[in-house]
């Protein structure tokens, strides 16, 4: 068993493009202060790679890390050794928005709240990036500073800026051509659906409490998993109630119209767990997209959900690290394990055992998981370019690991930022080596 490693509303009409620019794991803080899918294997699914096509000529495979606490992405090769290609400033105009912040005292107020809640007394300057279709551009959801932007491969600049409603930024997804990024707004319970090259807002809708991750799925829909309060203190099974409203919200990706709602609360019942969680974390769907592989809040495992039956079929529990605290409120924003992602076949899963400080790879089948490999706090687990690997980001460790999914062993790392998050695959040109000052 790995040893303890160190872990260091407004309406969519009001919102415009128009604001575009040319250590120790620290516990909870309570509900006064609190603010605020791993990828499918095929990137048809959820848009994890640029779509293939004329714009790919001069490109390059790759794959961006975003370093939360640094305010920088790293880009390294998509498959082989995994060495770092590049780096990139994501907040260029730090100076600018923090003026910002510290001249708005509600602003300011929730600034904090990142600071002392999600952000582990840290701010944070990215969660989620993706490359333009043209691979000219990295977009970046920065949860400090409510907004998304389009960054210049080429010289570091900012094409556009799209702020988010209400005031922290996170996880995003591409469709399944390339051509628009949906982002959750967590404090405003709202997604957000712009065009990617020109940031301009081209819809929206409303989620259960904190919308966290989303995904996109070959049907034309867009699914939302809302994972409520993960800041409070409030971490026992019978207090689940105050957590809000958690739900999985389904989409129409073009008209934003709600499709379907699912509670996972009903099924959790019905399958005999009422003690589980049901903030549905990261999610994985299987390459036909008719079963989901998700991850709740405080569960060391992962749940089965068929689609089509509306319920839970199978849970797995890994094991726990006996070095790990069971005091469930030092637990990094309720999650236990944050990370999930499946082989292209669709027989292995990877799991990130976050607050256990390894990854394993998952027969899907049998359900049985393969050796444990000690990582620090991963915090994402994504496919690597030639479907061989599993990458996870060790954000205790401030680097990057690749797990072969055929053994389930480590075969490369490489070091990154300060406290690397999402794992994206992208294309960029194919001479690109990094900005100057990045």
């Amino acid at each position: 068993m790995p040893s303890p490693r160190r872990s260091s509303t407004r309406t969519s009409t009001a919102r415009t493009s128009a604001a575009r620019t040319s250590a120790p794991r620290p516990r909870r803080l309570t509900a006064a202060v609190a603010v605020a899918l791993a990828l499918v294997a095929t990137g048809a699914a959820t848009g994890s790679a640029a779509p293939e096509g004329p714009a790919s000529a001069g490109l390059r495979e790759a794959m961006f890390v975003g370093n939360n606490w640094d305010g920088t992405a790293d880009v390294i090769a998509a498959r082989g050794d995994f060495h770092r290609i590049g780096r990139l400033n994501v907040i260029p105009d730090k100076e600018q928005r923090l003026r910002e912040i510290y001249l708005n005292p509600v602003k300011l107020a929730f600034f904090l709240g990142v600071r002392n809640g999600p952000g582990e007394g840290h701010d944070q300057f990215v969660d989620d990036m993706y490359a333009t279709p043209d691979g000219g551009a990295m977009v970046v959801s920065r949860p400090s500073f409510a907004d998304v932007v389009s960054l210049d491969l080429r010289t570091g600049r900012i094409n556009w800026r799209f702020p988010v409603a209400g005031y922290r930024a996170d996880h995003m997804a591409v469709s399944p051509d390339g051509t628009r990024v949906a982002v959750s707004a967590s404090t405003a319970n709202t997604v957000h659906v712009l065009d990617i090259t020109t940031g301009r807002e081209l819809g929206s809708f409303k989620t259960g409490d904190k919308p966290h991750e989303n995904v996109f799925t070959s049907d034309g829909l867009l699914w939302n998993m809302s994972i409520g309060e993960v800041t409070t203190a409030l971490d026992a099974p019978w207090l689940d109630w105050t957590k809000g409203d958690r739900r999985i919200t389904v989409v129409d990706a073009r008209t934003f119209e709600t499709v379907r709602v699912i509670d996972m609360r009903g099924r959790l019942d019905a399958f005999g767990r009422g003690d589980l969680s049901d903030a549905v974390r990261p999610v994985a769907f299987t390459p036909d997209e008719k079963k989901l592989y998700l991850q709740v809040s405080f569960l060391n495992g992962f749940l089965e959900y068929d689609i089509a039956t509306d319920r839970i079929t199978r849970l797995k529990t890994l094991p726990g690290n006996p070095a790990t605290d069971p005091d469930r409120t030092t637990w990094v924003n309720d999650s236990r394990h944050h990370g999930l992602s499946m082989s292209p076949d669709g027989t292995k899963l990877c799991v990130a055992g976050t607050m256990d400080d390894y990854a394993t790879v998952v027969d899907r089948a049998t359900l049985q998981e393969g050796p444990l490999v000690e990582v620090s706090k991963p915090y994402w687990a994504t496919v690597s370019g030639d479907g061989r690997s599993c990458v996870v980001s060790e954000s205790g460790a401030d680097r990057v690991t690749a797990i072969d999914f055929a053994t389930g062993r480590r075969v490369a790392s490489v070091d990154v930022g300060d406290h690397p998050q999402r794992v994206r695959l992208a294309r960029v040109p194919a001479d690109w080596a990094g900005v100057d000052g990045g």
